[in-house]
């Protein structure tokens, strides 16, 4: 069985196609999650996916759109969630926090049991750096599986961990964004290409391929800067972060199409 792995494609359904049309020949798909949220095409990404039928997990942006009154949701949520169908959020509703499924597969989204929390990667007041192998083993807790992959950070990475591999497929739809908890940081995957991964099996060991996929990705950012967020904007045309948040301020709601 030979699986394309996707990740945090935030709406962004021009990459998606894109990562599809490379993978051509896989046997499935995997989405780890955070699947909806940006100023992109959040509707039409549902309603793709809902056709698809891929197994899917949800990530923190599914749980803050469930769960978060409108007034306490950040702009990326605030304008999602203006968009979805009834049906759309019952099948955001329906998703769960894991899955495993294969023998020796796990997905998560962020850490085990924690949604917002780096795995791979730790955040100090110096900026972001890649985890060591103790933090790591502390985040997973007693969790344990031959390959696990886990998304969340947008930041491909494929890290040996006897007895584990933990691979992050890095993010369809945003590469690079900035961040306040628990400090400041930026994520910056240094080009606007789309990320995913391609597993297998083979004789009992997983072979594992870390993508990049190039898109129209000026299409994306002329849509995110249309809706008010320019940092989107500069992130998915130079996957480094210009604008901030902070610098922009978002609108309430989506460009018509």
């Amino acid at each position: 069985m030979r699986w394309a792995v996707v990740s945090d494609i935030h709406g962004n359904l021009p990459a998606l196609e894109a990562v599809i049309a490379d993978a051509a020949d896989v046997d499935g798909w995997l989405n780890l999650g955070d699947i909806l949220s940006g100023p992109l095409w959040p509707r039409e990404t549902a309603h793709f996916l809902m056709q698809q039928d891929w197994p899917t997990i949800a990530g923190n942006h599914e749980r803050q759109l469930l769960t978060l009154a409108r007034d306490r949701m950040g702009p990326t949520d605030a304008f999602t969630i203006d968009t979805l169908t009834p049906a759309q959020v019952r099948w955001l509703a329906a998703l769960p926090p894991t899955m495993a499924p294969a023998a020796g597969l796990l997905c998560v989204h962020g850490a085990p049991g924690k949604d917002l929390q780096y795995l791979l990667e730790t955040v100090t007041p110096q900026g972001v750096r890649a985890a060591t192998a103790d933090e790591i083993g502390q985040r997973l807790g007693g969790v344990r599986s031959p390959l696990l992959l886990c998304g969340h950070t947008h930041v491909p990475r494929d890290v040996a961990l006897d007895p584990m591999r933990i691979v992050n497929p890095g993010s369809v739809g945003l590469q690079a964004y900035d961040d306040g908890h628990p400090w400041p940081h930026l994520i910056e995957n240094g080009s606007p290409r789309a990320r995913y991964a391609l597993i297998e099996n083979a004789n009992g060991a997983w072979q594992v391929t870390l993508r990049e996929v190039d898109y129209d990705h000026e299409a994306a950012a002329r849509r995110a800067e249309g809706n008010g967020r320019g940092d989107w904007a500069d992130a998915l045309r130079t996957g480094r972060v210009g604008r901030t948040e902070a610098d922009v301020r978002p609108a309430s709601r989506p460009a018509p199409g």
